[in-house]
């Protein structure tokens, strides 16, 4: 399939849910002895391309701000991929709206939010966190600051996605938003100097009212780095996500202790917990801790996550969840 080779690997537990294997709880190392780098984790089947320009870079001694920027770029331009970057689920009005963030090892962060007509809100999210003072631009905003720093103004609709806004205009249009309909790719990567980035991008939900920004862009809801101690990141029903500060909780449950896979299995009890309708709405993390292990959780078994190592290469997992 293309240049993928990936292996879904599936693993039943007494209630006959998906698990993903892990090693269990880790004691906090403040050395952060990294064992397993280079290391690549993203979101979705789309992953697995996005992890293949990532990990051009991370072999090539680059850093991993560098490799994230690149892969999730991959799937920017991707049209077949309908929930990030060009030929996105327009909202309501027929608008592709994107937003992204990025974060490196620094603790250095960048995102746009509600961007139009740009293919790669990524690099410009970056351009935000080198080139200005602040961490985010919105709307008008930052489409003016990326048109000034050379990016091109253009039509981020295919035929696929106005076809798409048409047929929903007939058949939904007075229908509530189906908050089913997602899929952001977040990415977190490990380079040789052992130091973690990560980058968080979509297109939101599908037919959202015009204006919604979702988690992507929020640092410590869609995206959060701490080198020290790893990352972690988001997809799914933004809502929830940013009412709970997700990646934010992981990254401080792995500081005190927790595994990757136990911090984002915490994180989704405590949205279902706390939220009434969260239980049945698509939450979903990824994380990764200083020393390479990595974990992910979700509220259903749909949660797949691309992982690429030297060891295994490029694999596709499925995620263990609550129901």
């Amino acid at each position: 399939m293309k240049r993928k080779t990936f292996l879904i690997r599936s693993f039943s537990t007494l209630a006959g849910f998906f698990a993903l294997p892990t090693t269990g709880l880790l004691a906090h190392n403040p050395r952060g002895d990294q064992k397993n780098k280079p290391f690549i984790i993203s979101t979705w089947s789309h992953g697995l391309d996005a992890n293949i320009a990532a990990w051009e870079v991370l072999i090539q001694n680059g850093r991993a701000l560098d490799a994230v920027e690149k892969g999730v770029r991959v799937t920017e331009l991707d049209p077949d991929v309908t929930s990030v970057g060009v030929g996105s689920n327009p909202d309501r009005d027929g608008n592709i709206t994107l937003d992204a963030s990025i974060m490196d090892e620094h603790g250095n962060c960048g995102a746009v939010a509600f961007l139009q007509h740009i293919k790669n809100p990524i690099s410009v999210a970056r351009q935000v966190m080198e080139k200005t003072p602040h961490v985010m631009l919105a709307g008008e905003g930052a489409l003016q600051f990326a048109l000034a720093n050379g990016f091109k103004k253009e039509d981020l609709h295919t035929d696929s996605s106005r076809q798409r806004w048409e047929d929903w205009k007939k058949s939904k249009n007075n229908e509530p938003i189906d908050m089913h309909n997602h899929d952001t790719i977040s990415m977190l990567a490990i380079d040789n100097n052992g130091d973690i980035s990560g980058a968080c991008t979509t297109g939101g939900l599908a037919f959202k009212h015009h204006g919604r920004v979702g988690d992507s862009p929020i640092i410590g809801a869609g995206l959060y780095v701490d080198n020290e101690i790893g990352g972690a990141g988001g997809t799914g029903v933004g809502e929830v996500i940013m009412k709970t500060l997700g990646t934010y909780l992981i990254v401080e449950l792995m500081r005190n202790g927790l595994s990757p896979q136990a911090a984002c299995k915490e994180a989704v009890m405590r949205a279902v917990k706390k939220i009434p309708d969260a239980k049945d709405l698509p939450v979903y993390y990824i994380a990764v801790n200083k020393q390479g292990e990595f974990g992910a959780y979700g509220t259903n078994r749909e949660f797949e996550y691309a992982v690429y190592t030297e060891n295994k290469g490029n694999t596709l997992y499925r995620a263990e969840s609550v129901y």
